[in-house]
This record gives structure tokens, C-alpha cells and sequence, in this order.
């Protein structure tokens, strides 16, 4: 069995390129190595954080005092209708995959970055579509009491950008089973492409990023599902709000951009250290000039301070800070 690394600086495996080193690093490629490495650490007294590609994680300045466990899963099984992959596959890998073979129902994450096991923890999800439409069941191993499990689509309790495995947090996603449709391999390849033309047209990828720092609000915070103002503003795509006209999108049910409330609060450009508030897509905040965790969490403290004094919307992060 391959040991531990020791002192890896986590700006070199994050997307934000920021972060001081992890005491302890283990890439684990099978179950049984995620249940050594996990053993391992505990018998060591020592924190453990798992990570897949580092696509939505703001690692600190001063480094992780433990292990950072990196689950290397990446194979991808196609059976019929069903696709079948490791969690360290990544997502683009399984687009990748699905297209070939035909089989239809992840378009919408065309573009999308990270791995498949983050994409599931976190119920990814754009242009009207997330993860657990299509997720069958789930393998995962407990951290607590070393069991391997394997959990239907209900018993993961999905909701919006979150899931039994991002919310109990003592669970690791090993694999998982995806129920896909038939479909044409051209039509398909050619709508995942569209996605991720649309993302490199509209996101700041010029930058290090890590995605959406907040989630989407959704329009239930604001009025209560079924009141009338509630319906008025998802028959005409838009709410009326202290004084603004605000947009409201399906997403994929109805919510408040979080950009626009973020350029509205005139916040879109602000920069403070190496960070910026990115003026092409408002809800990123990108790394321009060696930017430190503390930059990054001046900016978010920022922005969701503006949106509060403007619009009354308290901003939940989406990001995982470590």
C-alpha cells in the first residue's frame, strides 16, 4: 500500500490556486484504500478532508493540519441504459461517455468542472437540470462505522445543491449508478457542447475560479410558494422587489440570480487584495494576482453584506471553505 505524502501545497491541486500545505496527502484508487487511509488516520489522531478536483473549495492560507484523502475512482461502465462510474471520474469524462454511448440526460452539465462523486454530493445542476434526476443509486462508505453502503436515489436525500453526503458529512461517495434515456450520439455531443460554449462565453475562465461562490436564492425565500405575489412572479419571469424589477429563472424551480443582485448592489468589479468580484459574471470571484484565502473571504463578507443592505436577501455560499 502506497503511504502518505507529506507537506503538498494545496494551491498546486485546487482550482483557486490558494492554499498552504496539508499535513498529508493519499490518493486512494479503490474502496479498500479509502478504508486504509481513513483507518490510517485515525489511528494517527489526525483530521482527514476529502477532496475530488478542488473545483468548489477555498482552501485556507495557512495549509490543512491533517490528511486531505483524494478518492482516485475514475472508472466508467456503460450497461444498457445505465452508466456507472467511479467518483473520482471526472464529470467531463462522463459526458464524455454518456455521448458515445447514446444515452441522454446530463446535457446540462456540459462544461460543468470537478468529478462525478462532488457532483453528486452537492446535487450539481444548471439550465433547469441537477444530478439527482438521473442518479439511480449511490455506493458510499461511512466513516463512522467502516460500512460500505449503497443508497437509492430517495435515500439520498437530495435538495438544492446538497445532499445527505454534503449535509451528515461522515460519508464518502465511492460510485454511482446513473438511469440515462436513449438517444441520438450527435444530437447529444452536440448539446453538451453548446453548454460549454455557453459557460466559456459568459464565465470569467481567464481567471482561477471555483464556479458560484452563493447560491442561487430561491423565490420561496422571499414569498411563500403559492401566495400571489409568489405566482405573479413566476408567470412573468420577474419580481417586483424594494423598489427593483428582479429577474426570476427556473433553476429548476423558480429563483432570484444571485449576479444580478450582486451587480445590482453595485459590487460587479470590486477587488480587494488579489481577488476580484468578476465584472463579466458578478456571482464569481476570481483569483487576478496571487490572491490569499483572507482576499476571497473579505470579498464574500462584501457582497453579501451589500445584497443584505440592498434587497434585504441574506447570500449562502456555495463554495465549501476549509
Amino acid at each position: 500500500m502506497e503511504q502518505f505524502k507529506e507537506n503538498i501545497n494545496l494551491s498546486g491541486i485546487t482550482n483557486y490556486r490558494i492554499g498552504g500545505p496539508a499535513t498529508f496527502f493519499f490518493e486512494a484508487k479503490s474502496p479498500k484504500e479509502v478504508l486504509w487511509a481513513v483507518n490510517a488516520a485515525k489511528e494517527r489522531k489526525t483530521d482527514f478532508f476529502v477532496l475530488g478536483a478542488g473545483t468548489n473549495i477555498l482552501a485556507p492560507d495557512e495549509g490543512f493540519a491533517g490528511l486531505v484523502l483524494r478518492p482516485k475512482i475514475d472508472f466508467i461502465e456503460i450497461d444498457g441504459d445505465f452508466l456507472r462510474a467511479g467518483a473520482g471520474a471526472l464529470v467531463s469524462d462522463v459526458l464524455q461517455a454518456a455521448a458515445k454511448a447514446g444515452l441522454s440526460g446530463l446535457e446540462w452539465a456540459g462544461g460543468l468542472p470537478g468529478t462525478f462523486g462532488g457532483a453528486i454530493r452537492g446535487n450539481a445542476g444548471a439550465f433547469k437540470g441537477e444530478i439527482k434526476d438521473v442518479v439511480h443509486d449511490v455506493e458510499s462508505f461511512n466513516t463512522k462505522t467502516f460500512a460500505f453502503i449503497t443508497r437509492t436515489n430517495a435515500e439520498c436525500a437530495f435538495s438544492y445543491r446538497s445532499s445527505i453526503f454534503k449535509e451528515k458529512g461522515d460519508e464518502i461517495i465511492l460510485s454511482a449508478r446513473l438511469l440515462l434515456a436513449k438517444g441520438d450520439p450527435k444530437k447529444i455531443a452536440k448539446a453538451i457542447a453548446e453548454k460549454i460554449a455557453y459557460r466559456m462565453n459568459r464565465h470569467p475562465m481567464e481567471y482561477p475560479n471555483v464556479g458560484s461562490i452563493f447560491k442561487n436564492v430561491p423565490l420561496a425565500r422571499i414569498y411563500a410558494e403559492g401566495t400571489p405575489n409568489y405566482a405573479d412572479a413566476v408567470r412573468n419571469s420577474l419580481l417586483h422587489f424594494r423598489g427593483s424589477s428582479v429577474p426570476v429563472k427556473i433553476d429548476p424551480f423558480p429563483v432570484v440570480p444571485t449576479a444580478y443582485l450582486i451587480s445590482e448592489s453595485g459590487l460587479k468589479g470590486v477587488s480587494f487584495g488579489g481577488a476580484m468580484v468578476s465584472p463579466k459574471h458578478p456571482n464569481f470571484i476570481v483569483n487576478v494576482l496571487d490572491a490569499k484565502a483572507s482576499d476571497i473571504k473579505t470579498l464574500i463578507s462584501l457582497v453579501k453584506t451589500g445584497v443584505a443592505e440592498k434587497f434585504a436577501v441574506d447570500l449562502e455560499e456555495e463554495v465549501h471553505i476549509l
